[in-house]
C-alpha cells in the first residue's frame, strides 16, 4: 500500500495549489474563461500555428497567477540560457518600445481592432495579434518587477493590462485596479517624465497577443535586463531613432545618463550609436534644450501605431 502514498500525495499537492491559486473558489470566473479560450484556441492560432491548448492555458494561468514568482526564476535563468533558448524564449514572449504618443493612442483608442499580419510592426514567429474593443479598458497592476527588486522604483502600480484584466483582478484583488482612460494617460505621461520605457508586450501564453503596456526601468525590468544584460532579444524597436540637432546641443549629458540602452554618449556633443538605439523618447523628453528628437527609420521596422494599423 505504500505505493499508493505517492500518487495520493501528488494529486493532494496539486489540489492544495489550486485552491491556493483560486482563492478558495473551485475556480473564478476569469479562471473558466481562460480555459474556454484556450479549448476554443487550441486548433489553430494566428496564422494556423497551433496554439497549445491545455498546456499553453497552463503556462498561462502560472504565468498569471504567480508573476512575480515567475519573473524572478526566468532572472536566475537567463544567465545560464544557451543562444537557442534565448531566442527561442525572445519568440514567445517579448515587447515592442512604445513611443508616449503611440501608447496614448492606444488608451485612446475608440473602436475596435483585430490585426494578425504584423510581422514588421513585431518581428518574431509568435504572439504577434492584436485584439482590442475600443475604448479598450484598462487594469493597473503592481509591476512584478519591481516588486521583486528589495529596492524598486516607485510608484509600483504602473503595468497597464489593456483589453483585459479580469484573471487578475480575480486572483490580485490588492494589487490590480480598474483605471479610467484619464487616468492612464496620466500614468503614461508620467512615467515618462520619469525617464522610463513603454513597452508593448506579446505572450504566447497570454492568447498569443498583445495583453499590456509596461513601464520600464533598467533597474527592475526583467525583460531590459534580460536584453542589456544577459543578450535576450526581448525588446523590438518602436520604428523610431533618436537625431540630435548638433547646434543647439550644449553637452549637458542629461540624455546620456537617461537613455536605458546606452545608446547616447557626449563627448562633447550628443551622439546616438544607431545599433543600439531602440527609439524609446526617453533621451528627448530628459532634454532641456529639445536638442535630441525621434525620428522615422525604416530600417528599424514599423511602429506600433492603433492608428494607422486599423
Amino acid at each position: 500500500m505504500v505505493w499508493l502514498l505517492v500518487p495520493i500525495g501528488m494529486i493532494a499537492a496539486i489540489m492544495a495549489l489550486w485552491v491556493i491559486g483560486e482563492r478558495g473558489v473551485l475556480p473564478l470566473p476569469s479562471t473558466r474563461a481562460a480555459w474556454r479560450g484556450a479549448r476554443a484556441g487550441a486548433g489553430g492560432g494566428n496564422h494556423g500555428r497551433p496554439r497549445g491548448g491545455i498546456l499553453t492555458a497552463l503556462h498561462g494561468y502560472v504565468y498569471g497567477r504567480w508573476t512575480e514568482q515567475y519573473i524572478r526564476l526566468f532572472r536566475r535563468l537567463a544567465p545560464h540560457m544557451s543562444a537557442r533558448l534565448k531566442q527561442a524564449w525572445a519568440d514567445r514572449y517579448h515587447g515592442k518600445v512604445l513611443t508616449t504618443e503611440l501608447a496614448c493612442a492606444i488608451i485612446r483608442l475608440d473602436h475596435d481592432i483585430k490585426r494578425t499580419d504584423l510581422e514588421r510592426v513585431v518581428p518574431y514567429p509568435k504572439a504577434r495579434d492584436i485584439l482590442l474593443q475600443g475604448p479598450p479598458s484598462v487594469t493597473l497592476l503592481e509591476c512584478p518587477c519591481r516588486l521583486g527588486k528589495p529596492e524598486h522604483c516607485e510608484p509600483t502600480q504602473v503595468c497597464m493590462l489593456v483589453g483585459g484584466g479580469d484573471f487578475s483582478l480575480d486572483h490580485h484583488p490588492t494589487k490590480a485596479r480598474r483605471a479610467t482612460r484619464q487616468e492612464a494617460l496620466d500614468l503614461l505621461w508620467a512615467e515618462h517624465e520619469r525617464g522610463h520605457v513603454h513597452t508593448a508586450y506579446f505572450k504566447d501564453a497570454c492568447d498569443s497577443k498583445f495583453y499590456a503596456i509596461c513601464n520600464c526601468c533598467t533597474c527592475c525590468c526583467g525583460g531590459l535586463e534580460a536584453m542589456t544584460k544577459h543578450g535576450i532579444p526581448m525588446v523590438a524597436s518602436s520604428g523610431f531613432v533618436a537625431e540630435v540637432d548638433e547646434g543647439s546641443c550644449i553637452g549637458c549629458g542629461d540624455c546620456e545618463a537617461a537613455c536605458p540602452f546606452d545608446a547616447v554618449h557626449v563627448p562633447y556633443r550628443a551622439e546616438v550609436t544607431w545599433e543600439r538605439c531602440m527609439g524609446c523618447g526617453v533621451c528627448e523628453g530628459q532634454c532641456s534644450t529639445g536638442a535630441i528628437h525621434l525620428v522615422r527609420d525604416t530600417r528599424k521596422g514599423e511602429p506600433l501605431d492603433v492608428r494607422a494599423i486599423a
